[in-house]
């Protein structure tokens, strides 16, 4: 399993503790992939950016013209060189982890935590478009965030 975090260099200059721990970020996703029981080699890779980034995916790919706090691509491609499946990318806003986390009540890791399994449940095939969708994602994300020790939850919305 080989998951690449990016963080902008943008972000990397602000100084934020939190985004030093890509083991922790790496382990959520890990975490997420053993839940959903991947058995076979993957790839995925995890991007954290800024909002004016997301704002412009969210724009391009589903029409919303506003940042948004995770988007997630699956490709679902096979390497034909290692085997490996690509999942695909997840991309994440630190301004909206930030305030989120404020609004919450609790610290920026935790809901970097969130949104990366979040993201990486969306490539498994995880949505939430439907009520019986998001009660499913919801408990899977609480059972994972559980077992990663971490004790924030997803918004009801």
């Amino acid at each position: 399993m080989s998951i690449h975090l990016s963080i902008s260099d943008a972000l990397l200059t602000t100084g934020e503790p939190d985004l030093a721990n890509s083991a922790i970020l790496e382990r959520a996703a890990s975490e997420t992939l053993y839940y959903a029981g991947a058995s076979e080699p993957v790839e995925l890779t995890i991007a954290i950016q800024g909002d004016e980034a997301l704002a412009g995916l969210n724009r391009q790919y589903l029409g919303i013209d506003a940042p948004t706090d995770v988007l997630s691509f699956s490709t679902n491609e096979i390497d034909p060189d290692s085997g490996a499946r690509y999942l695909g990318d997840v991309l994440i806003s630190f301004p909206r982890a930030q305030a989120q986390a404020e609004a919450g009540g609790h610290g920026a890791l935790d809901e970097l935590q969130l949104l990366v399994v979040h993201g990486v449940l969306h490539l498994l095939g995880y949505d939430h478009a439907e009520p019986s969708e998001k009660e499913a994602m919801w408990a899977a994300q609480a059972e994972i965030l559980g077992r990663l020790g971490c004790r924030v939850t997803a918004p009801p919305t």
